[in-house]
């Protein structure tokens, strides 16, 4: 990340309200956390690694880009409610270990009342399910893995 942009947003974090930012370009990860000022007559206990920084300065955090798993993964293509089978109560569309083909229906993801259904893009063995029944899910959050 360019070092202006990074000065820009550090300065932005510090000026504004906002506790604590957190921006991610490409494979690069930044998250910005404003510190609380020490009131007079507080003390302020410190690890011994750490270095004091000055008050109201924000601390800069790198968080290094997350390990992909191992096989070929399922991306969500869309912001929404994961769901495993059609409707409540009736089986899972695959567990881990079942055998898919490219075009298999996999789980759906409900947007704005709508239920899409994400298929398979690869044939394989389903190696893990990485997110849980009902839980919301991102776009381009990883979902199933297949080997």
């Amino acid at each position: 990340m360019d070092l202006r942009k990074l000065k820009t947003l550090i300065d932005l974090v510090a000026e504004s309200d906002i506790a604590e930012l957190e921006v991610t370009e490409g494979e690069s990860k930044v998250r910005i956390v404003k510190t609380p000022a020490v009131q007079p007559g507080q003390m302020m206990m410190m690890q011994p690694q750490h270095q004091a920084m000055p008050q109201h300065a924000p601390a800069v955090v790198t968080v290094p880009p997350v390990e992909e798993p191992k096989g070929h993964v399922v991306k969500s293509p869309m912001v929404g409610t994961f769901y495993r089978s059609s409707a409540p109560g009736t089986p899972a569309y695959v567990e881990v270990g079942s055998n898919v083909k490219d075009g298999d229906t996999l789980c759906i993801i409900e947007a704005m009342k709508l239920l899409n259904e994400i298929d398979a893009d690869a044939t394989g063995v389903i190696t893990q399910i990485l997110v849980e029944n009902g839980q919301p899910v991102e776009f381009g959050q990883p979902l199933f893995v297949i080997a």
